[in-house]
């Protein structure tokens, strides 16, 4: 995340504030576009920490075969998949402060270009994290209401599909 975005709005306010002489009261901390932000931001994160336990995974297993994928998806901000083995596993922002989480195999429909917030599972086991605000607009992203840190997000799924995807 750019930790001087919300440093950069007060700027720009500052500036627009002295052009136009009228003053922005939401300058500096904008919920709705924090929100989306931060959303984008944190599905980067965890893509990143999938990206690079893939990579020491296909390293260490020394084959071509059973190799683990991560594509991103296009048409979306940040949403990606993990592929192994004919199965699946997606992340995607559903909407800002809301990131689901799509397991097992995905029907048909996903190669037929509908949105991934529209899929149907085969089996629906959809997971949520949802982003809770607390004190001076700290943002806490959560997982059934309690609070999640990425490291072992990414060891929990990542070692469930490598057992599910298993041949």
């Amino acid at each position: 995340m750019d930790k001087m975005r919300w440093i950069k709005d007060l700027v720009l306010a500052e500036q627009q504030m002295e052009e136009s002489g009228i003053i922005d009261m939401d300058a500096g901390f904008n919920q709705s576009e924090t929100l989306k932000a931060e959303t984008v931001d944190f599905l980067k994160d965890i893509k990143d920490q999938f990206i690079e336990s893939a990579s020491a995974f296909n390293q260490l297993k020394c084959s071509t075969v059973g190799t683990l994928k991560i594509y991103g998806i296009s048409k979306t901000v940040a949403d990606f998949m993990l592929f192994r083995n004919g199965h699946k596993l997606i992340f995607s922002m559903k909407q800002p402060g809301l990131i689901q989480i799509y397991k097992n195999q995905i029907g048909s429909q996903f190669a037929a270009g509908t949105p991934v917030s529209e899929m149907q599972t085969s089996s629906p086991q959809v997971d949520a994290l949802v982003a809770t605000w607390g004190a001076f607009g700290d943002l806490t992203w959560t997982f059934k209401s309690k609070p999640i840190r990425i490291d072992y997000l990414v060891r929990f799924y990542f070692s469930q599909f490598v057992k599910e995807s298993s041949k």
